[in-house]
C-alpha cells in the first residue's frame, strides 16, 4: 500500500468525522465524528512516519498520544452522561449551560 492510498483513507476519515461532528445533535455522536477526525489525523502521522523513517520512535510517540486520546474521550463520555441524567437530554444545544 503507498503513501499516497493511505492519505486517501485519511482524507475519507477526516470527511466522514467531519460531517458527523457537524451534521449531529447528539452529544455522543459529535463526540464519535471528533472521535474519526483525531484518528484520521493519527493514522496519517503513522503513515507518514512509516514511509519517511520506518523507526519504533514514533510508534511509541503514537502509542502514547492515542493512550491520551482514549482518555480524554472517556472524560467526554463521562461528561456526557453526567448531563444525561441531570437533564434528561443529551442534545447539543442543551449542553451550552455548562459553559456559563
Amino acid at each position: 500500500m503507498s503513501l499516497q492510498a493511505v492519505l486517501i483513507v485519511v482524507a475519507a476519515l477526516f470527511c466522514v468525522g467531519l460531517y458527523g461532528a457537524l451534521s449531529q445533535q447528539v452529544v455522543v455522536m459529535v463526540m464519535m465524528g471528533l472521535e474519526l477526525m483525531l484518528n484520521a489525523v493519527l493514522l496519517a502521522v503513522a503513515a507518514v512516519l512509516w514511509f519517511l523513517a520506518p523507526q519504533i520512535d514514533g510508534a511509541v510517540l503514537l502509542l502514547v498520544v492515542l493512550a491520551a486520546m482514549t482518555v480524554e474521550m472517556a472524560m467526554g463520555f463521562a461528561v456526557a452522561t453526567l448531563l444525561h441524567r441531570s437533564r434528561q437530554s443529551d442534545m447539543t444545544d442543551m449542553a451550552a449551560d455548562l459553559a456559563g
